[in-house]
């Protein structure tokens, strides 16, 4: 008895070696095949909605360009307004923008929609603290200030734009 088992555990040897061999042969083939897969899987969905991301990306894109301070005061006149109602239509039309386009951060990465809704914020600080300078009295100096201060920067739109374009380009 003591001789019998010996000789069972090395007929044995052979077949554990044979099996565990061929579970991980099985379970890397497996694993290949779920990654391929996959790949298929992302590979048709990318080609769907394709069109779709690069819709968005055009409408942030569009969406940028009009909150540029230089663009959206040109487009946004003064009329009759006070200084402080100048300054607040400005803050809506960027907001009523940002809002028309908010469904589309689904549709871009979450780090490009952070830059896009930064720059947002600091196209609104601008416009604040350039309201906030006493010299500004009325409407109309409020907007030539804006002109006239903004237009030497490098708008926040400008930086976030830089970053669409390279998202996009790494899309293909």
């Amino acid at each position: 008895m003591d001789n019998i088992l010996p000789q069972v555990f090395l007929s044995l040897l052979p077949a554990a070696i044979v099996g565990f061999v061929a579970y991980i042969s099985i379970a890397s083939f497996m694993k290949n095949e779920e990654r391929r897969r996959r790949f298929l899987t992302v590979r048709e969905s990318q080609g769907k909605t394709l069109p779709t991301r690069m819709s968005a990306y055009e409408r942030m894109t569009l969406f940028l360009e009009r909150i540029k301070p230089a663009n959206i005061v040109v487009r946004t006149k003064p009329g009759n307004l006070s200084k402080s109602d100048y300054e607040q239509l400005l803050v809506n039309t960027i907001e009523q923008e940002f809002e028309h386009n908010i469904a589309m951060q689904i549709y871009v990465s979450e780090e490009c929609w952070n830059i896009i809704r930064a720059a947002k914020n600091t196209t609104i600080q601008q416009i604040r603290q350039v309201a906030l300078k006493e010299k500004n009295s009325s409407a109309a100096e409020l907007r030539s200030a804006l002109l006239n201060d903004l237009m030497d920067k490098r708008s926040p739109s400008s930086t976030a734009l830089s970053f669409v374009r390279e998202e996009v380009s790494n899309l293909f």
